[in-house]
């Protein structure tokens, strides 16, 4: 054993710099790591040793792990006084194994002071329009959204063991810097929206402010609460990729029926136009004091192209 190793494993948090680890540290993930103070250590798990640079580089202590593989995850144990788990479920199944392994993790020595979790507001499943608050009942209409349930539902029970977590429900992330994080794409390639009488409410949230809420929400975040992170948008699917259309100065997607989209879209595109609802976001903007750089995403595509 090197002699720089406590055979105890990590110390109490009294007896060292705080330390926040992030799991599933991607683009949202960096992004809170510049956001927290420097006299903070900042940590990520990778399951990729080609990210080490990346993550030194941004001033950020990488530790390989892989959450598939939760015998790899043993040295997370004790080792930070927060955690933000952003780590998406696995792609099969109706259950989180993945978060399952990491909260069993943290449980083996001192807990965490807090823990944030990215979720997704899809576990409310569809709304009919109306606008949703975290008290609603979840209603996951998906195997994703049940992949999301169970992964809340192993942090709730990582925080009756005393650990302060916040779940963010989270929707359509975007930011122009961010891979895949505009509807350009999508409007190269002519992909339908519903029409009018058929359109869904869509709702948004910029990378930056996500990674904000996330910081945030660490130090902030009310004990086993539930956070609305969605910016002020109230506007349907098509309205949003029209205006996108003009923004880009490219041709307007074509309008179809739910029933033709049926024919031409993937289940998964299929899901988001069979969900509709507005999030509320005054827990958002009351408990963890989030001030939106972005309040709209119509001003979060115009004032960041």
């Amino acid at each position: 054993m090197p002699s720089n190793q406590n055979p105890l494993g990590a110390l109490p948090a009294r007896f060292r710099r705080q330390r926040v680890l992030i799991v599933g540290c991607g683009d949202v993930g960096l992004r809170a790591a510049r956001l927290l103070p420097t006299r903070v250590q900042v940590l990520a798990l990778t399951s990729s040793a080609e990210r080490a640079p990346e993550f030194r580089a941004a001033g950020i202590k990488p530790l390989l792990g892989n959450l598939d593989q939760p015998s790899s995850l043993a040295r997370l144990a004790g080792l930070a006084s927060r955690v933000i788990h952003l780590a998406p479920p696995p792609a099969q199944g109706q259950k989180d194994l993945r978060t399952q392994a990491l909260m069993s993790t943290l449980r083996r020595r001192e807990l965490p002071a807090a823990l944030v979790y990215g979720s997704t507001s899809g576990v409310y499943g569809n709304c009919n329009g109306e606008w949703v608050s975290e008290t609603r009942q979840a209603n996951p209409q998906t195997p994703r959204a049940w992949r999301r349930v169970d992964a809340e539902s192993g942090v709730r029970q990582l925080g009756r063991a005393g650990v302060r977590t916040s779940i963010l429900r989270i929707p359509g992330i975007y930011a122009p810097d961010r891979e895949g994080g505009t509807p350009r794409e999508r409007l190269l390639k002519g992909t339908p929206v519903l029409v009018a009488e058929e359109d869904v409410f869509t709702n948004h949230i910029h990378a930056d402010d996500l990674a904000h809420a996330c910081v945030l929400a660490l130090w902030r975040g009310r004990p086993q609460r539930v956070v609305n992170v969605s910016d002020d948008t109230d506007l349907r699917i098509g309205d949003y990729m029209d205006f996108a259309a003009d923004l880009y100065g490219l041709p307007k997607p074509p309008r179809v029926t739910l029933a033709q989209a049926t024919q031409a879209l993937s289940p998964m595109q299929l899901s988001f136009m069979r969900e509709s609802r507005r999030l509320d976001n005054q827990r958002m903007k009351l408990e963890l004091r989030l001030r939106l750089a972005y309040p709209t995403v119509k001003q979060g595509l115009v004032e960041s192209t």
